[in-house]
């Protein structure tokens, strides 16, 4: 990019508009990080939802609630509602009282209160971190119904690295990869193969002892369970190897886990 002057009508793109959306989400974000701020909300404007989520989530948090509290309310909840879970909530929380309460009131009821719940767990937990996009299902479908549900709900490639296994009260009890499912027998129950008692975390766990668990297990999430053992969420590697690496580090490794648009 070229800027010319402070207005995004005068900002000389070497990729035209449209050809935005066709970045790579952490290569979009580098661009507008490079904008002043209301330069920033141009281009966001410029893009659908969807990309606007990709590059917002690869940006940092300080830019993130810059952008947020200057779009209108209407369209920072859309992009919010495109965004996962834990990554809406750690940017609502950090937008000032009077945008976060306007912007949750503009949201689908369904998603405000995921976002809602998330924040109320320490930011450095295993709650504070964890994702709600998960994949479970009951321990009395068989390894076909469990790949046809899969394919009903089209899950993220991030939130896709196991399937889990859970009773009638959301209570977790088992975990499946999906190996397990591919070269099961289509007929088999699922209950026969899953493997019982899996590794998981507590929900007030700090992000230090999730990290570890993660390395030591050498998985690429970990179910997160209140004190009864149901299912709250998971956190995935990414996130836990935030510990690790600063935020920009990571999220310029390569995408082999599926963040944020790679698979576009």
């Amino acid at each position: 990019m070229d800027p010319v002057e402070r207005t995004i009508a005068s900002v000389k793109l070497r990729v035209p508009h449209k050809g935005l959306a066709e970045l790579h989400p952490a290569d979009l974000a580098t661009i507008i990080d490079q904008l002043s701020r209301s330069d920033r909300v141009g281009v966001i404007t410029s893009l659908d939802d969807e990309v606007a989520a990709d590059a917002i989530g690869e940006m940092e948090p300080e830019t993130q609630a810059d952008i947020l509290e200057d779009l209108e309310p209407e369209r920072a909840a859309d992009i919010l509602e495109e965004m996962d879970p834990d990554e809406a909530a750690d940017l609502v929380a950090d937008l000032s009282e009077e945008t976060r309460e306007e912007i949750l009131g503009l949201m689908e009821k369904d998603e405000a209160e995921e976002v809602q719940e998330l924040m109320t767990y320490a930011e450095d937990t295993a709650g504070g971190i964890m994702t709600t996009e998960y994949v479970a299902v009951p321990a009395t479908l068989t390894a076909a119904e469990t790949i046809d549900k899969l394919r009903v709900l089209e899950p993220t490639a991030e939130t896709i690295y196991y399937v889990y296994v859970t009773d009638d009260a959301n209570r977790l009890v088992g975990v499946l990869s999906l190996r397990d499912l591919i070269v099961a027998k289509p007929d088999t129950c699922i209950s026969t193969f899953m493997l019982e008692e899996p590794v998981v975390v507590q929900t007030d766990a700090s992000q230090e002892d999730v990290t570890e668990v993660v390395a030591r297990y050498n998985l690429l999430a970990v179910p997160v369970v209140d004190p009864e053992g149901h299912l709250e969420g998971i956190v995935t590697v990414d996130d836990a190897m935030d510990t690790l690496l600063p935020q920009p580090s990571w999220r310029r490794l390569p995408h082999i886990f599926g963040r944020g648009g790679s698979e576009r």
